[in-house]
């Protein structure tokens, strides 16, 4: 094996990139994508990637959701058993509801409360947080004609008379000591043929045609000053109203605040702003069978949903005021969830049908209104959205790590942001480089990586795996019946690689 070979491979193994040889991953030719009986939900299969059964979905047959709570997809729809009057409105019995739909109803819920939870902070309480209404100058930028530059204000052509801020005029060393400081008040007007002393962001005096920088300019024994360069009218001269003028918009709703829109704010006079808060989510990681530390062993694995989510939620702009573990117990889940003064309940497993899957018992305890329940996506299918009769929402992920994310880009985030007044970022579109299998009726949602000018699959992105995400730019979202080499998809951004969102006037 050459370097090259071994470059090439060491980079191959690092990202899980979808090798252009198939025929490592696939040693017998496949039938038609579209066959349903020659489904196989993941477009390269390796001794870690076992293909699925197309009825039992790919949410089934991958362990104990990876220790993260018994959501075993082989059940009557999402939700088990449940009568079809306890099914969310859109929902499907076999399917669930469609992806798309799902994300603008998740939207949707949160869309009227931004409005009734804005408030004015001061603009040391801000940052972070998102404008509820568009931010307009309350006045001039700049207010009034200032200096750019420490030189000298003239008026008319040169040579110039040198005088005081006062109009006395002045010679010698008294012509550079004396003259027009930032902070002072409007000074008498300049006569024409006259030059004073000035310094930057110091107000030009009325009749003032022009600022010459000091090293541009020297005077001589008799008051006069000389220009070694030729003036422009209005040279380094920041006219009134050159940025904005009073009543103009700065930049929309919906705008971040960052350390750059505070002092815009600053300086367009505010001393508050009217945003809406962060939302506050709180974490509850399900499951008996996990452990915070140490090797799995003795049927109990690692939790590795509790240290991804808060992070995540973070970078989405939440405040997560809780990670907390409860145990396989109905009644515990029914105070956590009632008790909590959250915006948003995130829960980890338990939204399937199986013994200890306690989410739906709990949301039809507590009166909660489904909205979403069970998603037409792969992975991550019986997800879940509630509203409580408190106002507040309740989103059950899927246990398996790779399913919980799908449940977070596909319910949680277009919820937080609704949540938070943010706006929907325009989507985007992205052609694959490989080949994706498709799932014969449900959506997926592949990571992958940017490459060139395309975005490239990744290995390991079956639900209980978390090696393809760690490495992903985004998910692709790929429709029923999958898509070829070149075809354009939608990508999910992740929040850490995702651009600033938001608008602005300018």
């Amino acid at each position: 094996m050459t370097a090259q070979d071994r470059e090439v491979e060491g980079v191959e193994e690092a990202l899980a990139l979808v090798a252009g040889d198939r025929s490592r991953s696939h040693p017998s030719p496949r039938a038609p994508r579209h066959s349903p009986d020659a489904y196989v939900p993941y477009d390269t299969c390796t001794p870690h990637d076992q293909p699925t059964d197309p009825a039992s979905g790919d949410d089934h047959g991958q362990g104990h959701d990876h220790g993260q709570g018994h959501d075993h997809a082989h059940h009557e729809g999402p939700g088990g058993s449940r009568p079809a009057g306890d099914r969310a409105p859109g929902g499907d019995r076999r399917h669930g509801t469609e992806w798309a739909e799902a994300r603008a109803l998740a939207g949707a819920s949160g869309r009227a409360a931004p409005a009734a939870r804005a408030r004015p902070v001061a603009l040391g309480h801000a940052l972070g947080e998102v404008l509820a209404e568009a931010l307009v100058a309350l006045t001039d930028l700049p207010s009034f004609d200032t200096s750019a530059m420490d030189g000298w204000a003239v008026a008319g052509p040169g040579p110039w008379a040198v005088r005081t801020p006062e109009g006395a005029p002045v010679r010698g060393d008294a012509a550079e000591r004396s003259g027009i400081l930032a902070g002072h008040g409007e000074s008498v007007p300049l006569p024409d043929g006259s030059a004073v002393r000035i310094a930057t962001g110091a107000r030009v005096p009325p009749e003032a045609t022009a600022v010459i920088r000091s090293e541009h300019a020297r005077t001589d024994v008799t008051g006069h000053l000389h220009a070694e360069r030729a003036v422009v009218p209005g040279q380094d001269i920041r006219a009134r109203g050159q940025e904005c003028r009073s009543g103009e918009p700065l930049l929309p709703a919906g705008s971040l605040v960052t350390p750059a829109v505070l002092g815009l704010a600053a300086a367009a006079g505010y001393d508050e702003l009217l945003t809406v808060p962060r939302p506050a989510v709180e974490v509850l990681v399900l499951g008996d069978e996990l452990l915070t530390g140490g090797l799995p062993h003795d049927g109990f694995i690692r939790d590795a949903l509790g240290p991804m989510l808060a992070p995540w939620l973070r970078a989405l702009g939440v405040e997560v005021v809780a990670t907390r573990r409860i145990g396989d117990d109905e009644d515990d889940l029914y105070r956590a969830v009632t008790g909590s003064t959250a915006d948003l309940v995130i829960t980890t497993g338990g939204t399937a049908g199986g013994p200890v899957d306690h989410v739906h018992p709990v949301l039809r305890a507590a009166e909660a209104e489904l909205l979403v329940d069970g998603v037409a996506v792969r992975p991550g299918h019986p997800m879940v959205l509630a509203r409580l009769p408190s106002g507040r929402h309740l989103v059950g992920l899927p246990g398996n790590p790779l399913a919980a994310v799908s449940g977070l880009l596909t319910l949680a985030e277009p919820l937080l942001r609704a949540l938070a007044g943010r706006p929907v970022p325009p989507p985007y579109r992205a052609p694959l480089r490989d080949e994706v299998q498709g799932h014969p009726h449900d959506t997926r949602l592949v990571p992958v990586v940017h490459r060139d000018d395309a975005v490239v699959p990744l290995h390991f992105n079956g639900p209980a795996m978390l090696r393809g995400i760690a490495a992903a730019d985004g998910l692709a979202v790929v429709p029923p019946g999958g898509a070829r080499p070149g075809e354009d998809v939608d990508i999910l951004d992740l929040p850490w690689t995702a651009s600033t969102d938001g608008g602005c006037f300018t």
